[in-house]
């Protein structure tokens, strides 16, 4: 008689356990591919991340990530006051760079990712105050370049190198210093960002595997199935500056097919990674130790790739399916409200994540996905169903 009222417990638990998963990865909104749809999306997160207070300081990475995906919503919502309130923010830094009490800080990427922002309100409104503090600050580097070694080590006070030292600089970086020249016709932008990006690529980037190493940390460092360590954001972060910084180049740029392979080659090794429900994980090689969606790393690679096709530089025929499927995944990481989930915390390798847990930058990382969706459907290229 225990036995079977064991047997039977234990097919309850079953049952609830299938049914918490479904809830857990079902949503209130469609993830039907329509321009309707995907905008009913991208405004709801947009506007929740509005109402929610900002924990972080203004010119924060972080908020320098969510600032980065807002903009681009802002460019097709066909509402100004998502301008209006990026405009504010970016007022309240004075439209400087992050500042720390650490001798290194002044050449931390960190701390000028918000300069992508800074330079797309540029482009809206016209006003050379939004630019040129960040010139200025970009100037003294070039006049006072680092000259440190790329080996991370982490102290207590920040960390004791301020070159691109880990992978995430390579979205938080390189993305303002194209921008800057793009928008300044200066040549000496693109000059460092350039010499900066190679010396960084050739440290971290692992040419077996086409995906970066997070610093030289993670360098001998293996997961529990004995494969090296390669965290989903990470490679997430790296993968999405490369858009940025393509589309900034000119077309005659010498060096511009330099990032175009790299970018190529990193978005093939990613197709290859795509979980069967079309999330990524924490860990792209051993998905199995960190099995919850991770939605930061998810939605830099859907946006990534959507680009690349939108552009030109991906086969829609390889790369629409895992597009389609990436995004549905993301939309069931969305909360009633406009919360958007499973967004590992910040931190510098792969973590469990649960539904419940945000960040701003994965908020950053949604709205860039969703407006490139949105483009492919605008252009015809994916068919609204």
């Amino acid at each position: 008689m225990k036995i079977i009222k064991f047997i039977i417990v234990c097919i309850l638990l079953t049952g609830c356990t299938v049914v918490y998963s479904q809830e857990e990865h079902s949503s209130s909104f469609k993830s039907d591919l329509n321009k309707s749809d995907v905008k009913t999306i991208l405004k709801a997160v947009a506007d929740w991340q509005i109402r929610t207070p900002l924990t972080h300081e203004l010119a924060d990475w972080t908020n320098g990530a969510l600032y980065s995906g807002m903009v681009e919503w802002a460019g097709i919502a066909g509402d100004n006051s998502y301008f209006e309130w990026l405009k504010g923010l970016c007022e309240k830094t004075g439209w400087s760079h992050m500042k720390r009490d650490n001798p290194l800080g002044r050449y931390i990427a960190d701390d000028y990712c918000v300069g992508q922002t800074y330079i797309e309100l540029y482009r809206k409104y016209k006003e050379d105050s939004m630019i040129k503090p960040m010139q200025s600050y970009f100037d003294s580097i070039i006049a006072n370049p680092a000259t440190d070694g790329l080996k991370f080590v982490d102290t207590d006070t920040y960390w004791s190198t301020s070159r691109w030292s880990w992978c995430d600089a390579l979205f938080m970086g390189p993305t303002v210093w194209a921008k800057m020249a793009n928008v300044t016709g200066q040549k000496k932008y693109l000059d460092f960002m350039y010499k900066e990006y190679n010396a960084t690529n050739d440290y971290l980037y692992d040419k077996d595997e086409d995906l970066y190493f997070r610093d030289s940390n993670y360098f001998t460092k293996k997961e529990a199935n004995g494969a090296k360590v390669f965290w989903g954001r990470g490679n997430g972060w790296a993968f999405a500056g490369l858009p940025i910084i393509i589309r900034e180049l000119p077309a005659n740029y010498k060096h511009k097919d330099y990032f175009v392979k790299i970018y190529k080659r990193m978005a093939a090794r990613l197709l290859s990674l795509q979980s069967s429900d079309g999330f990524w994980h924490a860990s792209l090689l051993d998905p199995s130790s960190y099995p919850s969606p991770e939605m930061s790393a998810t939605a830099f690679f859907v946006y990534g790739m959507a680009w690349g096709v939108n552009n030109g530089y991906l086969d829609k025929a390889a790369y629409l399916p895992a597009i389609v499927k990436g995004w549905k995944s993301m939309v069931t990481s969305v909360w009633p409200d406009g919360k958007v989930g499973y967004i590992q915390p910040i931190g510098s390798d792969p973590k469990k994540v649960t539904r419940e847990m945000t960040e701003v930058y994965g908020v950053g990382g949604f709205l860039l996905a969703g407006t490139e969706i949105s483009r492919l459907i605008e252009k015809g290229i994916l068919k609204e169903r």
